[in-house]
């Protein structure tokens, strides 16, 4: 559940540490914590800290509450389930 930047004097990229998970691709039972905290990242390195707050508190909501958790974090649910259950906060 780790994100990753590599900043630049011109550029930026950020990326989920663990890479493309290929074993697990496309099958939806990913856990997309990683991702979506890089994209936080990216949100704060582009000055908007307040939307990135906004997804923060709405993905720590989920995690805390383990309303539709992963496999990875002790429950049954996918992907999709996981993401749903984010986008409902905000």
């Amino acid at each position: 559940m780790a994100p990753g930047a590599n900043i630049g004097e011109d550029c930026a990229i950020f990326e989920a540490v663990h890479g493309s998970a290929p074993d697990i691709a496309g099958k939806n039972i990913a856990n997309p914590t990683s991702v979506i905290l890089a994209a936080l990242q990216m949100l704060e390195y582009l000055e908007m800290s307040d939307k990135a707050d906004k997804i923060r508190n709405a993905l720590i909501d989920v995690i805390a509450s383990g309303d539709r958790a992963t496999r990875d974090l002790g429950g049954t649910h996918g992907t999709t389930d996981f993401t749903e259950a984010l986008l409902e906060r905000l």
